[in-house]
């Protein structure tokens, strides 16, 4: 996998004077509510295999096998929601949106054309909780490095436009646009890995380290490194399927997770 880090602070590739305790948090769903987004793609998706088929059809080449055209029943935003916090198969939810089996490969095509597109971009909004947890972790001197699926190009630009930038040190994300759709175990593995790696090499405190998130991935990924993990239930994945995965803890938003993983190595010193 293709990865790359940007560094936002001010000095952050300089031997630290000072070293500073580091936390790794994941992009979206601790920071960013993509909820909108995702809805949004789902929504177009199934109408841009509507289009086609009645396209298909008027030209007297019809998508379907059967005679029946489409009947689609998008669902609604809290119906998808729900099903994809708790990790029911894309397939399932085509299926009861009224997408027929054999339509749900060129559904899928034009949701991963599209997920990242600026115009649904713009749907995606900050988290209520997230300020709040950025201003506290920079008060108690944090070097917050967020490790993310997302193309760096895409962090940076949303931090800019919410006037985050100086609240975040460093970025590790992915080259491949797709990745964070895919949200593949392995992916966020070798990305936490290299983020570990230059913290050390910076001469930064990576010992008692948590790695925050909202998926398997984040979970996982931190689990194989070592870290303490905090899953939050404020993203694409529900608290009772997060709590499977056996994470340190569960929060229900990057705030309550701030206040804890910051005091955590206190309450363990005491």
């Amino acid at each position: 996998m293709t990865a790359c880090n940007v560094s936002i602070g001010q000095f952050s590739s300089v031997q630290p004077a000072t070293p500073k305790r580091v936390i790794f948090c994941d992009f979206d769903g601790p920071i960013v509510d993509v909820s909108e987004r995702y809805y949004q793609t789902y929504l177009k998706g199934l109408l841009a295999v509507e289009l086609a088929a009645e396209l298909a059809t008027a030209q007297g080449q019809p998508l379907l096998a059967r005679e029946q055209g489409l009947n689609l029943k998008p669902l609604s935003k809290a119906q998808f929601w729900r099903m994809k916090q708790n990790r029911v198969a894309d397939l399932e939810i085509a299926m009861r949106s009224g997408l027929p089996a054999e339509l749900f490969d060129p559904f899928m095509q034009q949701v991963k054309r599209i997920v990242n597109h600026p115009n649904l971009l713009r749907w995606d909004s900050l988290q209520p909780a997230a300020l709040g947890a950025l201003h506290y972790f920079k008060q108690r001197n944090i070097r917050l490095v967020l490790v993310t699926l997302r193309h760096p190009r895409q962090v940076q630009a949303f931090l800019r436009s919410q006037g985050l930038e100086p609240l975040i040190d460093e970025v590790f994300g992915a080259l491949d646009m797709n990745a964070a759709h895919a949200n593949r175990v392995d992916h966020k593995c070798e990305l936490l890995m290299q983020a570990i790696a230059q913290q050390k090499d910076l001469g930064h405190l990576t010992q008692n380290s948590w790695m925050i998130g909202d998926t398997e991935a984040d979970v996982r990924a931190g689990q194989l490194m070592g870290l303490s993990t905090a899953a939050l239930c404020c993203g694409v994945r529900s608290k009772t399927y997060l709590q499977t995965l056996s994470p340190s803890k569960v929060y229900g938003c990057l705030m309550t997770a701030a206040l804890d993983v910051v005091k955590m190595p206190l309450l363990q010193a005491a």
